[in-house]
């Protein structure tokens, strides 16, 4: 009987090693798997590469992931943000690697990782040092750079619902990266609100297929600092 249910969110992390790959869902503060984040410091996997939208806000979430010092490098598009200071003092102090790349390439080398593309090449960037010793072409008058897939060892994503195959559906704007990074990782880790009965879920409206999904978690609903659910008054 396949039950990907996990009974904790530790049991579910056991298995990240040391150097790994991780794709970090969330864009901003909305999707951002904060349970995976927290339990994956308090599992200790080191020299990680984490690829999100962004590299963290404040000390929660993904900043409290490079404060604990566990990430070599970061992948990402938004770096740099009012309150990004933990990013900020460990790039400056040459402690954490950063590849920038522009939000849609990174969305679609993400994809690509997942359908099997080899490369692709895309217009954005080009002329720009992000092009930088990559190669170009031109096609049909117009100049492109040719990108490669990221692909993860782990990806990390919050769902809304989820049954014991590992189906996943999302809230909203918490859908952003998750489903592309659950297609592009060896393992996926999905936490849910709710976990329903096979079945339940309306096939049309389940956005990640549980053949890409290896664990889910259910977590409780919290208060989010911008949006999302909130405490009954």
């Amino acid at each position: 009987m396949i039950n990907k249910l996990a009974d904790s969110v530790a049991q579910a992390l056991a298995g990240v090693e040391d150097g790994a790959t991780v794709l970090i869902g969330g864009f901003g503060t909305a999707g951002i798997p904060g349970e995976l984040i927290d339990g994956l410091i308090a599992q200790g996997a080191r020299d990680l590469t984490v690829v999100n939208n962004n590299a963290g806000n404040a000390d929660q979430g993904l900043a409290a992931l490079l404060k604990a010092g566990q990430v070599r490098k970061i992948i990402c598009s938004f770096p740099r943000q009012v309150d990004s200071y933990v990013f900020d003092d460990l790039y400056r102090s040459g402690k954490l690697e950063l590849e920038l790349v522009p939000q849609g390439n990174l969305a679609e080398r993400l994809r690509a990782a997942g359908a099997g593309i080899g490369a692709f090449f895309c217009p954005t960037a080009y002329g720009t040092e992000l092009a930088a010793g990559k190669e170009t072409r031109e096609i049909n008058g117009k100049h492109y750079v040719l990108e490669y897939p990221i692909h993860g060892d782990v990806a990390l994503v919050k769902a809304e619902k989820g049954d014991r195959w590992g189906n996943l559906t999302y809230r909203m704007s918490a859908r952003n990266f998750g489903p592309v990074m659950a297609t592009a990782a060896k393992t996926t880790i999905a936490t849910v609100h709710e976990v329903v009965e096979l079945g339940a879920l309306d096939p049309e409206a389940i956005v990640t297929p549980g053949i890409y999904v290896t664990h889910v978690v259910k977590i409780d609903r919290t208060a989010t600092q911008a949006g999302g659910f909130k405490k009954s008054a």
